[in-house]
């Protein structure tokens, strides 16, 4: 039964990176502006965390330690994957201020001679 649920895990993981990727394509242009969060990569990796999460816990219940601790150590790399989605929206959505020039003239700065 756990690997019946691993096997299904697999390919859905593949197809959810898949469609995050492809997701993500068309906004290379917008990269230079700040725009808002975009949820649909978070969202549905938190959803297949939560996913696996359910399955790990009715292995635990069911009294199959060994397949509950796989279904956690998954549940696990998927909620670091999670957590990655949602740095790099927020990363996007906030970008960092530019630098300021402090302690340095103006750059038209007109000197009297």
């Amino acid at each position: 039964m756990s690997l019946i649920a691993l096997l299904i895990e697999i390919p859905v993981a593949f197809l959810l990176g898949l469609t995050s990727v492809i997701h993500g394509w068309g906004r290379v242009d917008e990269q230079a502006a700040a725009s808002p969060m975009d949820w649909v990569p978070v969202l549905w990796l938190g959803g297949f965390t939560l996913g696996v999460l359910v399955i790990a816990v009715f292995f635990l219940y069911s009294a199959h330690p060994f397949a509950g601790a796989v279904q956690l150590l998954v549940a696990a790399i998927a909620l670091c994957f999670t957590i990655a989605a949602w740095h790099d929206q927020y990363e996007r959505a906030h970008p960092r201020p530019l630098p300021t020039r402090a302690g340095m003239p103006p750059l038209n700065h007109v000197t009297d001679r």
